[in-house]
């Protein structure tokens, strides 16, 4: 049986403009992970970089920043990943006064973690508070030192996940949801402010195992794939399609790609391995390769060694490349 079980499939909710390939940015300094920080983040970084980060996205016409969400980080990964992560949605929200167009994502909410209602209520939240900017990314979580200290089944996060979300679009539908579901069993409980976004906000789902790609194409609105290099994606977006055409026939669904270190311009330093630099035109010929996939958002990755040189890209990029971007119709 498909994971979906007995659930009736909901709407998918798209919100970029067909032909566009639109491009987000995960910000600096708000997670210091030796994986995806650069080192002026970890020696220098503070909260005025991250605002001013999100406002050069803004400024460039970028279509979301992006946030990650860990709470507490075991000892033991501690050196790996930090244990620095602002909160996701706490962090969203204070740029959401900050910005006023670029969307605000969590790349990626553990939603097992928490209720679905007080999921609904804090992307709700968000969404009234930025004017109808927010995007809910979802994803199933991998540090089991975490889900032990919720009292969280690390074995049954698939599941407890799938369930989330299907509770978490009820209450972003209904004032007073119902559901009913193995993990969440809610009715008469209402909740405002509702959000701006109709009929609801998109919950974007983020992973690259078979699990995560059954999830897209059941549940979610996008995928935000974590790690996923280019030379995969044509088979895993076939994987996600042919699973879709099973259980959603026709749903549109939004497909995102984490891109490889970008530089525009000519650099006088090292660059880190892979990245792809140069020309404006370079780029694009690069970065629209993802859209012949029928990729429709970018999050990029820039190469950067301060706030300035970052924010510098950002704005090269917004002026030169992000207009030159397109995309064919996902099949």
């Amino acid at each position: 049986m498909s994971e979906s079980g007995n659930r009736a499939p909901h709407a998918t909710v798209s919100v970029i403009p067909e032909g566009t390939l639109a491009v987000g940015l995960q910000l600096p300094v708000q997670a210091l992970s030796m994986r995806t920080s650069m080192p002026w983040e970890r020696e220098t970084g503070s909260v005025e970089d991250i605002v001013a980060v999100a406002q050069a996205c803004d400024r460039a016409g970028f279509f979301y920043v992006a946030v990650c969400d860990h709470v507490a980080i075991p000892r033991s990964h501690a050196e790996m990943m930090g244990t620095t992560w602002f909160d996701t949605v706490a962090t969203l929200s204070f740029l959401a006064a900050s910005t006023s167009t670029t969307r605000l994502m969590s790349n990626v909410f553990v939603a097992a973690y928490r209720h679905p209602l007080q999921t609904a209520k804090s992307f709700a939240t968000l969404d009234a508070l930025s004017g109808g900017r927010a995007i809910l990314g979802v994803g199933s979580g991998h540090v089991e030192a975490e889900f032990d200290a919720f009292g969280v089944s690390f074995a049954d996060r698939g599941r407890i996940t799938n369930d989330a979300i299907d509770a978490i679009v009820a209450a972003l539908l209904d004032e007073y949801p119902e559901i009913d579901t193995p993990s969440f069993a809610v009715r008469d409980l209402g909740q405002r402010p509702r959000p701006v976004q109709q009929p609801r906000p998109p919950i974007w789902i983020g992973g690259a195992g078979k699990p995560a790609l059954r999830r897209v194409a059941e549940r979610g609105d996008g995928w935000i794939p974590q790690g996923t290099p280019r030379t995969q994606m044509p088979s895993d977006i076939e994987t996600i399609l042919a699973h879709r055409d099973t259980v959603r026939p026709g749903a549109a669904l939004e497909i995102g790609f984490i891109t490889e270190y970008l530089y525009v311009g000519a650099a006088d330093w090292e660059l880190p391995r892979g990245t792809i630099n140069g020309d404006a035109a370079r780029i694009v010929e690069s970065l629209n390769e993802m859209g012949e996939m029928g990729v429709s958002h970018l999050q990029l990755r820039f190469a950067a060694r301060t706030r300035a040189e970052l924010c510098d890209q950002i704005e090269a990029f917004g002026a030169d490349v992000r207009p030159h971007l397109t995309r064919n119709p996902l099949d």
